[in-house]
């Protein structure tokens, strides 16, 4: 399926995950992000919170796009990982990876399978470390898995991903922060683009305070009758080839947060919107470096 412009996110969530995944497919949302990775992820509630909905009607498998990790070992807790920390890299893809589609098996007459993998960062310094897993991901692809993708790295990694003979299937995700440190990723994003890669923006609001108060967020937010946040994510989604993660707990925002489509899909793209999209959505890009 299409992912999502939004993906509930359920880091740090902790014994809340069941729930508020719940309550997040509840409000509405289509895409969940996670990872196997117990030292800031609950997989297993995630999944529960899934099977909720699921079986009470709210959504079937087939409308979701769920989205996990396999964390390298300098990611984990080393008390408690889905794999041997001492086993060659691809034992240890092997054995996260199996705990995932263990963990998101709805029903056990169809084959579990994941609509994309991330991997959470490279294992290491050296580019043979990072195609070992790859290749050991690749062989998922695409029955168990739809997609692969990889998250806090840089333009660099993801060229040699996207141009070394060694790779069969190219990343089609690229997760990373989006906030000043990093200079909103203007070149990686563009290079994304070009590739036909989506960027998934995370840190989107907790990393932006200064963003949030900016002109063009609050002269959209105005105009159109929204909060603050949702006029930050449409700007956002505006730069194109986005998609964001959304953490909130609170149901009054998730249900909130998902009108972000509707301003994107009509007031941008309406007669008395139009111009105000514009304007607002250039400046917005002045601000974060991004030409034209």
């Amino acid at each position: 399926m299409a992912m999502p412009r939004l993906l509930y996110g359920t880091a740090w969530k902790k014994e809340a995950t069941g729930d508020l995944v719940f309550k997040a497919l509840k409000a509405g949302f289509r895409g969940i992000d996670t990872a196997a990775q117990p030292r800031h992820y609950n997989e297993a509630l995630v999944a529960a919170g899934v099977k909720e909905a699921i079986s009470k009607g709210i959504v079937k498998r087939d409308d979701l796009f769920i989205q996990t990790k396999f964390t390298p070992v300098g990611g984990q807790d080393q008390n408690n990982m889905p794999y041997d920390p001492k086993a060659p890299l691809e034992e240890q893809v092997h054995a996260s990876v199996s705990s995932s589609l263990t963990n998101f098996t709805f029903d056990e007459s169809v084959t579990a399978y994941i609509d994309s993998l991330v991997l959470h960062s490279p294992p290491s310094n050296h580019f043979s470390d990072l195609l070992k897993v790859w290749k050991a991901l690749e062989t998922y692809v695409p029955h168990r898995i739809r997609q692969l993708g990889i998250s806090n790295t840089d333009l660099h990694v993801v060229s040699r991903l996207c141009t070394s003979p060694d790779v069969s299937v190219r990343p089609a995700v690229v997760q990373n922060r989006f906030y000043p440190a990093t200079q909103w990723e203007v070149d990686l994003r563009e290079y994304c683009r070009i590739q036909r890669i989506a960027f998934q923006t995370f840190w989107t609001l907790t990393g932006n305070p200064e963003l949030l108060r900016s002109a063009p967020v609050r002269k959209l937010a105005e105009t159109a009758a929204i909060s603050p946040p949702v006029a930050l994510y449409a700007l956002v989604l505006g730069l194109e080839g986005t998609t964001i993660l959304d953490g909130t707990k609170s149901e009054e925002h998730m249900a909130e947060d998902l009108k972000v489509t509707e301003i994107v899909d009509g007031f941008a793209q309406s007669e008395n919107g139009r111009a105000t999209w514009v304007t607002c959505l250039d400046e917005f890009k002045a601000l974060i470096g991004e030409s034209e």
